[in-house]
Formats: C-alpha cells, structure tokens, sequence
C-alpha cells in the first residue's frame, strides 16, 4: 500500500521572533534536528495519529473523520473537540493540516489515514517542534493529494477535485491557519516559512507582511549559529506570548488614532479594520522617529474594557481581549518597532559588501556589533516580560565567555518564556559552547540540549513515496 513521508527541521530564531506578527523582517536558522511524518490513507472513518517522538514513548489519537471533513473557518467545532481532553491536544497540529485544506480548498477525504511521526526536534523548547510538526504533515499531505499516479478507488478525495500545486509560501501560510485556528496558537507566520523554506547554512529572511521571502543570508565561513537549551518549557498558547501580543496590537490601533488613520467595524465586535497608507498595517513599519513622536501618548498599561470602550477593538483576528485584565502596552509596542530597526542593521551587516574590520580602531567589528543587536533584542524580550532565569542566565554566560572566547551574541529564541538561547559564535566555539552549557547545568541542574548543526527545510527535501 503507497505511503509517503517527508520531513521538517526545526529553527533556532536568530533576530526578530515576536515581531513577526506586526510585520518585522526576522532572521531563521534551520537546525539539524527534524520531525519526519508518514501518512498511508486506510479505509477507516477516522484519522489515527500515531507518535514516536523523543522521551515521549508512543501516543495514538483517533479524530473522526467526520469532524475534519466538516471543518470550515474559523474551525471552532474542532477547535473545541481537541480542548476537550489535554491527552489528544498535541494531535491538533496533525489533523490542524487535514482541517484546513478540507476547509480553504473545498477537500473532502473519503478514506481516513495513518499518520506516523518521528522527532528528534525537542517539545517546548522554543525551536519550533509544532511547525516543523505542521509541515512535514503538509509536505507528505499535499504530496498524496497531488500525485497523478493516485489510483481512483478507493479514492482520499472527493469533489470537487484533486488539490492543486502549492507553493512553499501558501503551505506555510496554511500551517500557521492550522495553529492559530485549529491548535488555538496565536503565532506569528515565521516559524512555518522557516521550516518549509530554510536552507541549510543560510539564515532565512522573511519580511512577515505577511510572509515575504527575501535573499537567504548565507553566514560568513567563520561564524556559525548553536543553541542552547534552558529546559524550561516554552508554549506560545501561553498566557505572557498571548498577553504581549495583545498588547502590541492595541498599541498599533491606539497610534492609528494618533496618526488620524481611518478606522471602521471589522468582522467581529471586537475587531476594527485600519485603513492605512502611512504604515500598511503593520507596527514594524512605523519606525523609531514616529514612534518617539507619539510615544508619550501611549500607555503604559490599560485595561481591557477601557480599551474596548474607547478603541472598538484591535486590527489582530486570533486573539481575545479580556476585558477584565490589565495589559502592558507601551512595551509590547515598542518592541517591534525597534527590533525592525536591529534586524535590518544585522542583515545589513552581512551583505557582501560590507568590510571585515572597522575603518576605525575604536569602532566595533563587524561580529561585535551582530553580538550587540543580539543583546539588544534579549534585553527588549525581558522588557516586554517574556524572559526566564534560565535563558536569561545562559545570556549572561555567553556574554561573560565574550568575544576573546570567540562567543559574540546571544538572545532568547522564539516566543520566549524559556525555551533556548541562539547564539552566534565562532565556527569552532562549539567546545566553548559545550562549556557554556556544562556551567549552566552546574549552577541550576538542569541539563541543557546543545544544538549543532543545519539542514534543509521541507520544500527543498520534499515528499518521498513509499511503495
């Protein structure tokens, strides 16, 4: 019986995490460590997800195949049976991909499917599992539902007809749907684009408005990126990732009012649609002049429900606000701005044309000043609440071991709030890596993952079809 299988690495964030959500241009690094997926239709009535990933064991979640062939968006239906029971929650990310191409291209699968993974690409560490999750699904996915030698009976599809051709974008753009709306994931679009469309030795740049490719930035030969990891759990559905982003959204529809910018209902009552020519919508486009000139205007804190009486909403489709809480909010929007701002600097820095060494004796070098925007960025995280002692420790080591020891920056990855720590070192620092991590698991006892290593993403591997 035809199976096919694919795989997706995962990422070490590099420069821009949370500001992918309001447009930044990110910086991603694909990592050694993958997710590979194998999906084989059966003649059953539900999809059977079945994992093997690392220090999990075995775990089987049946979905009704009813459920996946009636999802529409928003998906609230499967949203809400996945909620039901924390013991088949994590297979969201699997049947998320089902959802929504039954849902956005009118797919109806007449069989159901055994989908098996197997992951190296560590949960809840801030590198992007779920993406990589959600990709290596559609990789294999898509691959079955376009293959011209799929025999007519029994048939995976129904009407109206056989799935088209994707490209990488669109099957990202459809794994961040399956996480925002099926997992119930407010992320961003980087982490599906990087894992789809990273290459190997190459740090992917995406302007995120919404998911614009640009020129991958290959490393010099004598730098390269590790990661380390806190062992703290990291989870974009958690409370802080959400909260800032809320935040930061409200600070975006609170300077379009500034601004003069029109503003009108959206489609719900809490959401509002901003018409504008000045900034495109997005919060990374506004720049550090403008933001200093309103600055002093935005809160730093307000209430959801006064919010929401003076403001209507925000522009942001995948989050809540709650009326009864208290948000941050001049943080959460400066951020962005400003790591916009560092990013660009950083990929400047790479461009070929750029001198090794200063002009200058008391200028910095060129990896000094790619270690300070690293700082910078981690140092931003914090401000915005989404640091933790661990990473925030691996931080200071990495800045203590310093640029004599070949170490020049490093930040939290991702969404923040644990996870792992990127750090740009030199190509031959990964024994000085490996210390950095042996003093981290000392003084906390926590015993850290190294990451090492790069590979390709989904698109350039692709789907392999098995007998």
């Amino acid at each position: 019986m035809t199976a096919w299988t694919a795989r997706a690495p995962g990422r070490l964030d590099v420069m821009g995490g949370i500001a992918d959500y309001s447009g930044s241009l990110v910086l991603q690094w694909p990592i050694r460590e993958s997710t590979r997926v194998t999906l084989q239709f059966q003649p059953w009535e539900f999809l059977r997800v079945v994992s093997h990933a690392t220090n999990k064991g075995e775990r089987s979640v049946d979905v009704p195949l009813a459920l996946i062939n009636a999802a529409r968006p928003p998906y609230g239906e499967i949203r809400a049976w996945f909620a039901e029971a924390t013991t088949r929650h994590w297979a969201a990310y699997v049947a998320g991909v089902f959802a929504v191409l039954a849902g956005e291209h009118r797919i109806r699968f007449s069989e159901g499917a055994i989908v098996t993974v197997e992951s190296d690409v560590p949960e809840g560490k801030g590198v992007s599992s779920s993406a990589a999750l959600e990709a290596a699904t559609m990789t294999a996915l898509v691959a079955a539902l376009t293959d011209p030698n799929l025999p007519a009976a029994p048939a995976p599809l129904g009407p109206p007809a056989p799935l088209a051709p994707l490209s990488p974008r669109a099957l990202a753009l459809l794994c961040q749907r399956a996480e925002n709306l099926v997992v119930g994931a407010p992320c961003g679009v980087m982490d599906q684009m990087a894992v789809i469309c990273g290459r190997a030795g190459h740090l992917m740049a995406l302007l995120c408005q919404p998911a614009e490719l640009r020129q991958p930035l290959r490393l010099p030969p004598r730098l390269a990126v590790f990661g380390i990891d806190s062992g703290i759990r990291h989870a974009v559905t958690g409370s802080d990732y959400t909260a800032v982003r809320i935040g930061a959204f409200m600070g975006y529809r609170i300077l379009a009012d500034l601004a003069g910018l029109a503003v009108r209902p959206g489609e719900r009552e809490d959401h509002v649609v901003v018409d504008d020519p000045r900034w495109g919508g997005y919060l990374a486009n506004v720049g550090s002049a403008a933001f200093h000139e309103h600055e002093v205007r935005i809160p730093n804190t307000l209430g959801g429900s006064v919010f929401l009486k003076r403001y209507g909403g925000t522009t942001d489709l995948v989050t809540t606000i709650d009326p009864d809480r208290c948000y941050a909010i001049w943080t959460p929007t400066a951020h962005p701005v400003y790591e916009h701002e560092r990013v660009a600097e950083w990929s400047n820095l790479l461009q070929p044309d750029q001198p090794d060494q200063p002009n200058q004796p008391d200028q910095p070098t060129r990896e000094s000043r790619l270690g300070e925007l690293m700082y910078a960025s981690h140092a931003s995280y914090s401000a915005c609440g989404l640091g933790s002692d661990g990473t925030d420790l691996l931080v200071d080591l990495a800045r203590s071991a310093g640029v004599a020891d070949g170490i020049y920056g490093a930040k939290i990855t991702g969404g923040g709030s644990g996870g792992t720590v990127a750090i740009l070192a030199c190509c031959d620092a990964a024994d000085r890596v490996r210390r950095i991590a042996a003093e981290y698991a000392d003084r906390t006892g926590r015993e850290p993952y190294v990451f090492e290593g790069t590979s390709d993403g989904a698109a350039i591997t692709g789907a392999i079809q098995i007998g």
